[in-house]
């Protein structure tokens, strides 16, 4: 960087907090680093000029919940504090920091941190704002993805969030930026549909690795899920190492424990897989890399506790499995985590209405940590059931009232549930 490019100052965003060996040698070179991060830190920290970091040990804050756009939002407040009272708008304009909201509130979404205090607060506006289309990039990503109505969190973790993301994961990585950054309509309009065909194309790679992680899990358990020890892991050789974070999240919905995915890559690092592991609440996914780190198991790796990315050789993954397993059995254990579904409610279906959708939303905006309410609807006649899409299940409920009330069960036939709604024959389920 110094060399090429004459650069004396690097800011890092989300990583940095665990670079030593990077970090120490950026400082060799003379290059000063600012690390701005919300991973897990040690003890120690690396050689940097500042890390800013509220999952420091030394932080007491109270903001660890902020996903580092947040992090990086917060810096940017603070430093045009600094450069207002130093008279330096004096004589020219001051930035309208506001106006960047929406690209925080995509960002704290798509990171799946707890949508609570400040996050709740930076998302909220974050919305108001990107209902506004000021940002041309984000006005034709939500025109190419049909989102024609106030954007919630749903959209922009479901709809819009994997678009940017997919660039990164099977394109190329800086379609996201130049798209929130351009100030030209016609290049706005390319770049989306872009990033839209290369997340049909994620869709099908995600697709394919999912389905090979998920037999291999069910072949080692003997298709039995308790089998498979307290942590599902997974490792393949060419699987896309862009789309390993999302198959972890797919199976630790489906097998409701933490979830690892490995990629090697059979080239001339081929005995290295690169893998990103999620976990469930109550289990911190990001310490157990950084203890396996420690104990030597993995070459590099951290997180948070509900996400983490690490590098494995081949001939430690068994050691690095048997260490989760043990780590996380003990750790369930001793919490007494089991998993749970946590209703907020009964239900039938003539209570559904658009005016109590209403007043839910008004408890928004969902995600994690604030999950949207679930009800349970008793003793329900199926009316109608049918497959719609690759593997979700459309069907509909009775009401006392004329009519029934419409749903839909997403990737319902990977699991027992869409069999038994589309076999319902009619009676009270």
């Amino acid at each position: 960087l110094k060399d090429n490019h004459g650069a004396s100052v690097v800011v890092t965003v989300d990583c940095g907090t665990l670079a030593f060996e990077p970090l120490a040698a950026a400082r060799d070179a003379g290059i000063d680093v600012v690390v701005v991060d919300h991973h897990t830190a040690e003890a120690d920290l690396p050689k940097a000029e500042a890390v800013i970091n509220p999952n420091r040990l030394d932080e007491t804050a109270g903001y660890g919940q902020l996903a580092a756009v947040g992090v990086t939002f917060l810096l940017v407040v603070a430093i045009n504090r600094v450069l207002r009272g130093a008279g330096w708008y004096t004589s020219r304009p001051e930035p309208d920091l506001m106006q960047w909201l929406d690209m925080v509130a995509l960002g704290t979404v798509c990171d799946v941190v707890p949508l609570t205090g400040i996050n709740r607060a930076l998302v909220t506006q974050g919305m108001k704002v990107m209902a506004g289309r000021r940002n041309l990039g984000l006005r034709a990503l939500a025109d190419v993805a049909g989102v024609d109505e106030a954007p919630t969190a749903y959209h922009l973790g479901f709809v819009m969030g994997p678009r940017v993301n997919a660039g990164g994961r099977v394109g190329e990585s800086d379609l996201g930026y130049r798209l929130m950054t351009t100030e030209h309509e016609d290049e706005a309009w390319h770049l989306a549909r872009k990033l839209d065909a290369f997340n049909r194309d994620r869709q099908t790679i995600e697709g394919a690795v999912l389905q090979g992680a998920m037999a291999q899990l069910e072949d080692a358990g003997g298709g039995s899920a308790n089998a498979m020890g307290s942590v599902a892991l997974a490792h393949g050789d060419g699987w896309h190492p862009g789309v390993i974070g999302i198959v972890a999240s797919r199976l630790k919905e489906r097998y409701n424990r933490p979830a690892c995915v490995i990629a090697f890559n059979g080239g001339g690092d081929g005995d290295l897989g690169v893998g990103s592991g999620r976990s469930v609440k109550g289990v911190d996914l990001g310490a157990a890399i950084i203890a396996a780190r420690q104990a030597g198991l993995i070459v590099k790796g951290g997180g948070h506790a509900m996400a983490a990315g690490f590098t494995v050789a081949r001939d430690r993954l068994a050691a690095f499995r048997a260490f989760l397993d043990d780590r996380v059995a003990a750790h369930v254990a001793e919490g007494g985590i089991l998993p749970t579904l946590y209703l907020d409610g009964g239900l039938r279906p003539d209570g559904a209405t658009e005016a109590l959708v209403e007043e839910i939303a008004l408890l928004g905006p969902f995600g994690a940590g604030n999950p949207e309410p679930r009800f349970v609807m008793p003793h329900v006649r199926l009316t109608y059931a049918d497959r719609v899409g690759e593997n979700h299940v459309k069907c509909s409920v009775a009401k006392v009232s004329r009519g029934a009330l419409e749903g839909i069960a997403f990737r319902a036939l990977d699991s027992d549930l869409g069999p038994a709604l589309l076999n319902h024959d009619g009676r009270l389920m």
